[in-house]
């Protein structure tokens, strides 16, 4: 069976991987044109059973390797800033952190989480730059979430994001990320690639699971 793709919309996708273990029975496809990995919809969490799985999550901007693991993309990307650049963290999850190491950079910001920072009025605004750390992979439309964001930027604005990245289906089969049942998207640096040239966006990788693009 072929699955509209969640990126780009292409029609054709092909079977890349089925798992069968105990309560992980799910099936990936990957998409012809994009290469995007992705979890049909009859497989995805309702929204509470999402929420459900994020409220036991006990990420604190206290907890220093928290702060650690979110430097991979803030250091890159605070060294492409100008003082003083308004951001956005978008999915900001139950302990907002990055906006937090951000402001103490000197940079103010905005943040939003469907379900712990609902207030989409900030989503109407503009920024220099725009986060999403552990964000894309849980997104049901990536392709229409990331059109949002690229929206909300001017040219020379920086899209930061961080999630681990597809390598090939050997790897895929073995991957500890594909185990949560939250994660219905897959990205591979062609994945990346492919979106940046054709939303007009430059691309680079200061990291194996953060990409940093800046809009043309």
């Amino acid at each position: 069976m072929m699955w509209r793709c969640p990126l780009c919309l292409a029609p054709t996708s092909e079977l890349y991987h089925c798992d069968q273990r105990p309560q992980c029975v799910r099936h990936y496809y990957q998409c012809a044109t994009c290469a995007l990995v992705f979890v049909p919809p009859p497989w995805h969490l309702s929204a509470d059973e999402e929420k459900a799985h994020y409220d036991r999550h006990e990420n604190s901007p206290l907890d220093a390797g928290y702060r650690r693991f979110l430097g991979r993309l803030l250091t890159p990307l605070n060294e492409k800033l100008f003082p003083g650049a308004r951001g956005l963290d978008f999915g900001s999850g139950p302990g907002p952190t990055l906006s937090l190491m951000f402001e103490e950079a000197g940079h103010p910001m905005a943040i939003y989480d469907p379900f712990y920072a609902p207030d989409t009025s900030v989503l109407n605004d503009r920024y220099d730059f725009i986060t999403a750390t552990e964000v894309v992979e849980h997104l049901s439309a990536p392709g229409e979430v990331l059109a949002m964001l690229a929206s909300r930027l001017p040219p020379g604005g920086y899209l930061g994001l961080m999630t681990k990245r597809v390598k090939d289906p050997t790897a895929f089969a073995r991957w500890h990320y594909i185990q949560d049942p939250t994660h219905v998207v897959f990205f591979s640096e062609s994945t990346f690639r492919w979106w940046a040239r054709e939303n007009g966006f430059a691309v680079e990788f200061p990291g194996p699971d953060t990409v940093i693009m800046q809009k043309h």
